[in-house]
């Protein structure tokens, strides 16, 4: 990860980025912020280079007290950009600039939240995922070792705090894009509890506030998780249940709420009896998202040292064709005593979390201390791709006030979310002439048929939210912005805004 400075004076760096954009009239316009620059000698080298002033188009040109000038687009002319514009820009540099060491950015910094974006933008675009190259691995450029955003209120208080920050997203990002991005091979059940669990040793582990409870396959079967065990079964690699608990300490020990998050864990889903198509099957490594994205976010959390309590839960099978494998028609119990038919294997993501959603009630509710809220986090239907496309991912809830916090908590992180609705007159869809209900329902509206179905295992008096980010976790099209082909990350910055706006 780059260590990332703010900055008030001369350039140093070996590389400047500043921004550029259009004008009504067609002309160029150099977006510097409070560096001052020869903006008409740099803007007619733009003209001259053909620039198109497209989002996402980054120019590079020889520098004068730099060794290199890069120009990144802003697009349209504004008197104000958007932080998340300022994000994508700054993280459209970073990936066209991996391969040196120290970087300077100088964009348009008004406020805190101008500075903080491109802070995360220019971090998060540094990504690079080269842990299981070979011979080739030497001919890959290196990533970006050090930033620095240059503005005027690098001199106010807190603003080092701003650094932190981003350095803080920008770690646990990368957390979750390498879980995503493993193959299956390496990323199991156990392997994935392996690799939280020193994560969270490096975050501190108890002096920090966290604390991990781990469930094998004989404790789940035992202790009547139906849904993670009917999942796992089929798999040579046998499911775990990972709790992480954060309890804040020191200065941030006055808890002042509770939320639980639940992410979904498949580490492969190759759609078990209801086999997927071998095309795109590749991409079920993903399948993980939810669960990468609520570990790392209670981590995150706990070294923010936010004064508020999160247990993050993740239910981790890999869902896979034998002769131990759940059928069609199967019925099985879920942690708590209703019993689902098994109409479709392939509709797993949602039997995990039962399990993992009414446990995580259980133990929150327990103690003084009740939960305020409850999030899950999955790549849950392909119907959220068919409705939101690939960029957006879905919010239901029960709850509207609890909704709209967590859409102002997006507003914040840059994440793109929608509300969906949950229409009661799909539930009868799930009904089933055996059981309490099915694992499937009516086919048109299949995103909001999955989320009716978690609802059923939620108390009506809990604020709950349910994150389809099936779409948007994986990206299978070109990088762009602070996105690089791959594992995302989404989610983990809005929960992790969803926390701290909660008890700011």
């Amino acid at each position: 990860m780059p260590k990332i400075e703010l900055h008030d004076g001369a350039v140093s760096d070996e590389v400047l980025v500043v921004g550029f954009a259009i004008k009504k009239n067609g002309a160029f316009v150099i977006e510097s912020g409070d560096l001052r620059l020869d903006e008409k000698s740099l803007a007619q080298a733009l003209a001259d280079l053909g620039a198109t002033g497209k989002h996402d188009e980054v120019l590079k040109v020889p520098g004068t007290t730099t060794r290199l000038m890069v120009f990144t687009s802003l697009g349209a002319e504004s008197k104000k950009y958007s932080p998340e514009l300022l994000r994508r820009a700054a993280g459209a540099a970073s990936r066209a600039l991996a391969g040196n060491d120290s970087v300077a950015f100088s964009l348009p910094t008004p406020d805190r939240e101008s500075i903080s974006a491109i802070a995360e933008g220019a971090t998060l675009g540094t990504y690079l995922f080269n842990e299981f190259r070979g011979t080739s691995k030497n001919d890959q450029k290196s990533a970006i070792e050090h930033i620095t955003v240059h503005s005027s209120l690098a001199r106010k208080p807190k603003s080092k705090e701003i650094a932190e920050r981003a350095m803080i997203v920008g770690q646990y990002t990368t957390l979750v894009r390498d879980l995503i991005n493993m193959p299956p091979s390496h990323l199991t059940p156990r392997t994935f509890v392996d690799i939280i669990g020193k994560a969270v040793a490096v975050a501190g582990g108890a002096k920090a506030g966290l604390k991990v409870s781990i469930w094998d396959e004989k404790q789940l079967r035992t202790q009547g998780f139906g849904g993670i065990t009917a999942v796992g079964q089929g798999s040579a690699n046998p499911p775990r249940l990972i709790h992480i608990s954060y309890s804040p300490t020191g200065a941030a020990k006055k808890t002042k709420k509770k939320f639980a998050y639940v992410g979904k864990g498949i580490t492969f889903d190759s759609g078990g009896l209801a086999l997927k198509p071998a095309l795109g099957m590749e991409a079920m490594k993903s399948d993980m998202s939810g669960a990468a994205a609520v570990c790392a976010a209670v981590m995150a959390i706990a070294t923010l040292k936010l004064p508020i309590a999160i247990d993050a839960w993740a239910p981790l099978a890999e869902n896979m064709v034998s002769d131990t494998a759940t059928r069609p028609s199967d019925i099985i119990t879920i942690y708590g005593g209703k019993t689902v038919e098994v109409l479709n294997p392939d509709a797993e993501g949602r039997l995990v979390l039962a399990d993992a959603l009414v446990k995580a009630i259980e133990i929150g509710n327990k103690g003084s201390l009740k939960l305020d809220g409850i999030v899950d986090v999955a790549t849950l239907t392909g119907a959220q791709v068919v409705a939101l496309g690939t960029r957006t991912s879905a919010v239901m809830t029960n709850d509207e006030n609890f909704r709209s916090e967590f859409l102002e908590a997006t507003e914040i992180s840059g994440e793109a979310f929608w509300p969906m609705p949950l229409p009661e007159e799909l539930r009868a869809s799930l009904d089933s002439p055996v059981a309490d209900l099915a694992n499937i329902g009516e086919r048109m509206g299949g995103m909001l048929v999955a989320g009716l179905f978690l609802k059923d295992f939620i108390p009506a008096e809990l604020p709950w939210l349910h994150l389809d980010i099936a779409g948007p976790a994986y990206n299978e099209g070109v990088a762009h912005g602070y996105t690089p082909v791959g594992g995302t990350g989404i989610a983990l910055r809005s929960l992790i805004t969803l926390a701290q706006e909660a008890v700011s």
